[in-house]
């Protein structure tokens, strides 16, 4: 067995050990699971292009209250400006703000983005380090930039890391989505989410997938 099949292996029981463990700890999200048997919850990476840590937090930051479509138009520009790729973070800083800004993104997230490069050149932040942190203390570490907040830094978590256990409890849509599948009268409170998002440790960023499954995909 190669090296590449025996990960895509591994990686395949660990998905089917976190969809057993969440189908009994919850029986609403276990029929969640049960209606999307073919789901895979980061096949829409499929469409973006490979992406490092500076690279993610460029679509992390350009997504922030837009939709995935908007951001994808905004991302392709800016590689269209560099040679048909993101921009490593010294060739960011090289660059005129204005490339951005041509780019479709506010002047407030092309400061942020120019920021994040600083600390990825003069060494605050890099690959292997954010690898090797704690979801708290990467948190802790985006969230000194301004214009990365939970949200940002939760959603680099789940594209950049694949951590397992991140949940987006500032999530307007995700919240609405709990409201729906579990029959609440009203949006959850932060208490009511934390209630039902417990249920699901260590596992909520498989749960969250299928939650966001149900609201745009449709039982499969």
């Amino acid at each position: 067995m190669s090296v590449s099949a025996g990960r895509r292996q591994r990686a395949a029981l660990a998905d089917r050990k976190a969809r057993d463990f969440l189908r009994k700890a919850d029986p609403v999200l276990a029929r969640v699971i049960d209606a999307h048997p073919g789901f895979r919850p980061r096949a829409w990476m499929d469409e973006l292009p490979p992406l490092d840590a500076f690279g993610t937090l460029i679509f992390q930051v350009a997504g922030q209250q837009l939709s995935v479509a908007a951001t994808r138009t905004i991302v392709s520009r800016i590689e269209e400006r560099f040679g048909g790729r993101l921009p490593s973070p010294a060739e960011l800083l090289a660059a005129d703000p204005q490339v951005l800004r041509a780019a479709g993104l506010s002047a407030r997230k092309g400061a942020t983005i120019r920021e994040l490069a600083e600390r990825f050149v003069d060494g605050r932040l890099s690959d292997a380090g954010l690898q090797r942190m704690t979801d708290e203390e990467v948190e802790a570490a985006l969230t000194e930039v301004k214009g990365i907040g939970p949200w940002s830094a939760h959603g680099f978590l789940l594209v950049a890391l694949n951590r397992p256990d991140v949940f987006l409890n500032g999530d307007i849509a995700l919240r609405r989505v709990i409201q729906r599948v579990y029959g609440l009268a009203g949006v959850p409170s932060e208490a009511k989410l934390v209630e039902i998002s417990n249920r699901w440790r260590p596992y909520r960023s498989l749960a969250v997938s299928y939650l966001f499954a149900s609201e745009y995909e449709g039982p499969r």
